[in-house]
């Protein structure tokens, strides 16, 4: 079950880093009002699940999560370029995050 709460944190903090853009630093109400409702929900599932998680490994892997679904939905709604380079890094962050959560308990 923590797992499934970690996944949630990381959710919502692809969630709140997207917001961000589309707040245009805190200019926008609506965009505000739900990124730092998304950055609280972040926090608290992360707090839960560090309650039995190792906290190196849950944070690791709530920041991998947030960087890979930040990559995406920039190359998604912003047009931010798609190169080699780019997904094979990614790639090294979703090998880093497999990896941990196999030697994880």
């Amino acid at each position: 079950m923590e797992w499934i709460i970690l996944f949630i944190a990381g959710l919502f903090e692809i969630s709140w880093a997207v917001g961000l853009k589309f707040s245009h630093g805190f200019t926008i109400i609506l965009p505000t009002v739900l990124t730092i409702i998304c950055m609280i929900a972040s926090f608290y599932f992360l707090a839960l699940a560090l309650k039995s998680l190792p906290l190196g490994t849950a944070y690791a892997i709530w920041t991998g999560i947030g960087t890979i679904g930040t990559v995406i939905f920039g190359i998604i709604l912003f047009k931010e370029p798609v190169t080699a380079l780019r997904l094979f890094c990614i790639t090294l962050i979703i090998c880093g995050i497999t990896g941990l959560k196999l030697i994880t308990k």
